[in-house]
């Protein structure tokens, strides 16, 4: 296929530049649809605005920030689950400590 450019990445943004809409050669000759060169081309290329262009690239950003604050929240839990783990363990071993020094001071 010689084509310059695919209608995801044009090879030129300009619409009068761009080559002309082409009719299918599966359809027959005199079908319900006209060729429609410059001016139906033109327009309904004009339609593609720059937001719709960049909304998949929006949902992606919003997708990944999504993931990110997952993420964040996943670390934090972990965190806290961290600190009282280690608290417990500090409090063993202060239990420890006060059973050694009693049995220490009663003989």
């Amino acid at each position: 296929m010689n084509a310059t450019g695919t209608i995801d990445r044009p090879h030129t943004h300009d619409p009068m530049n761009q080559a002309p809409m082409k009719p299918f050669t599966s359809e027959p000759a005199g079908s319900a649809t006209t060729d429609t060169y410059n001016f139906g081309a033109n327009s309904s290329r004009q339609n593609r605005t720059r937001e719709m262009q960049l909304q998949p690239e929006a949902l992606a950003r919003a997708h990944m920030h999504e993931q990110r604050r997952e993420a964040a929240s996943e670390r934090l839990a972990l965190r806290l689950i961290t600190a009282r783990r280690m608290q417990r363990r500090a409090e063993r071993a202060s239990l420890r400590a006060r059973r050694a020094l009693a049995m220490a001071v009663m003989h």
